[in-house]
């Protein structure tokens, strides 16, 4: 679509910013997430247009920008224009005010995810200010199932049926990195640690090697929506003690934002 593409005339200044909006949050819609740059190069609009109707938009209640990066998404409000991001717009949104809340006193950083075609994608994250991290930009990057806590998590607190399609999915793509993690002992091993501690736990040498993480499932009506993970830097601290002293807090998170998402 192109700017030639709206309509003029006498009327053309309410209804072209009418067509203007509608563009804008399709495009959000369909994207899941964007950024106000991205939808002025699709939409083919000036920036200065794109955030003046972002920012009616997000008065209206229909979109929302991130709480911890300058993405933008559809609220819950807007899911009748598709229900496929409304329930990740509705954790992201429950999860940036708690995350800001939290991260002065875990300092470590946090990030929200959300399970999508065999991986753990990042939708929030304190990444970009938290001082330990050693990554920046990390919203919408996809995290490998069987080698992080957030996928651990999600595999032994989703139903029977679900884990069963993961784990074969994983298997037909058969990704080298995976092979001694699909191994059915280690598995079950993996699953009953997991699951009577309440949390998952990566070590280091399994995903990134200069970094350990735990991670916790956001739980509603029996199902996983998604997970809260903390990642520390491994030599400054044993996961012994980053169970101690922060399993509490993240379940707390987890809890809370469950309990923050529409009924």
């Amino acid at each position: 679509m192109t700017s030639s593409s709206f309509p003029s005339g006498k009327s053309s200044g309410s209804v072209r910013s009418l067509s203007r909006g509608l563009a804008i949050l399709s495009f959000v819609n369909k994207m899941g997430e964007t950024r106000a740059g991205a939808i002025a190069k699709a939409l083919d609009l000036p920036r200065p247009t794109v955030y003046r109707l972002l920012e009616t938009l997000e008065e209206l209640g229909y979109v929302a920008f991130s709480a911890t990066s300058s993405n933008v998404r559809v609220t819950r409000y807007a899911a009748a224009l598709g229900d496929g991001y409304a329930l990740t717009s509705a954790l992201s949104e429950a999860t940036g005010p708690l995350f800001t809340e939290y991260s002065q006193r875990l300092v470590w950083p946090l990030d929200l995810t959300v399970y999508n075609n065999a991986a753990m994608v990042i939708q929030e994250t304190t990444h970009g200010r938290s001082p330990l991290s050693i990554d920046r930009g990390m919203t919408g990057y996809r995290l490998p199932v069987l080698r992080t806590s957030a996928g651990r998590a999600y595999l032994a607190f989703c139903s029977t049926e679900e884990r069963a399609l993961i784990l074969e999915h994983l298997h037909r793509l058969n990704e080298p990195e995976d092979g001694p993690f699909l191994q059915e002992s280690w598995l079950v091993r993996m699953l009953d640690e997991t699951r009577a501690r309440g949390i998952a736990v990566r070590e280091r040498g399994k995903f990134r090697p200069h970094t350990c993480s735990i991670a916790v499932p956001i739980r509603a009506d029996g199902n996983v929506l998604g997970c809260v993970s903390m990642i520390w830097i491994r030599t400054a601290m044993g996961s012994r003690k980053a169970l101690e002293e922060f399993s509490e807090p993240l379940v707390e998170i987890a809890s809370r934002i469950a309990q923050a998402l529409p009924e």
